[in-house]
């Protein structure tokens, strides 16, 4: 997995994290301004009744309000989250550092935090990817330990792989 594991900062993979969510909260904040913003304009007033601009601009800014909250929501329960030391048995919660071998044997870093997973995050040279118990393997990682193995279902069939460390 290249650069030594053991001397990955959690703090910074979480701060890396933290700022991923801030920037597309961020981004996602003008979006939906310039969605509702769009939605009174005079431009998109229905010219007749099947005309439906003003309609669909409402959906979009309702989208977006949507996901603004969202990510307000998991900034906020990012910004409290803290990441404890891990003994090597303990099972897998937020805030871990985790290693999974996959079925063909690749070794995949993953940093379980409760909100924000499948973000790909590279902190010290090493891509790690984050995970939450929204997605499948989320939930099927949560709780476990080092050494246990596991199936979890994808769109593409059953998978197996392997806990091999958590920190």
């Amino acid at each position: 997995m290249g650069k030594e594991i053991s001397s990955l900062d959690k703090t910074r993979i979480l701060q890396e994290l933290r700022d991923r969510v801030a920037a597309q909260l961020a981004a996602s904040t003008r979006s939906q301004q310039e969605s509702q913003a769009g939605a009174t304009h005079a431009e998109t007033r229905a010219e007749d009744p099947k005309d439906m601009r003003s309609t669909e601009a409402s959906y979009l800014a309702r989208g977006l309000a949507d996901r603004v909250a969202k990510l307000r929501l998991a900034r906020a329960r990012l910004a409290s989250l803290e990441v404890p030391p891990f003994a090597p048995d303990a099972p897998i919660s937020a805030g871990a550092l985790i290693a999974i071998e996959d079925e063909d044997g690749a070794s995949h870093l993953h940093f379980f935090a409760p909100v924000a997973g499948g973000e790909k995050l590279v902190c010290e040279e090493q891509v790690i990817h984050s995970l939450s118990p929204e997605s499948p393997l989320g939930r099927e990682v949560l709780g476990r330990e080092a050494g246990e193995d596991f199936e979890f279902e994808l769109p593409r069939g059953r998978v197996s792989a392997t806990v091999l460390w958590v920190r």
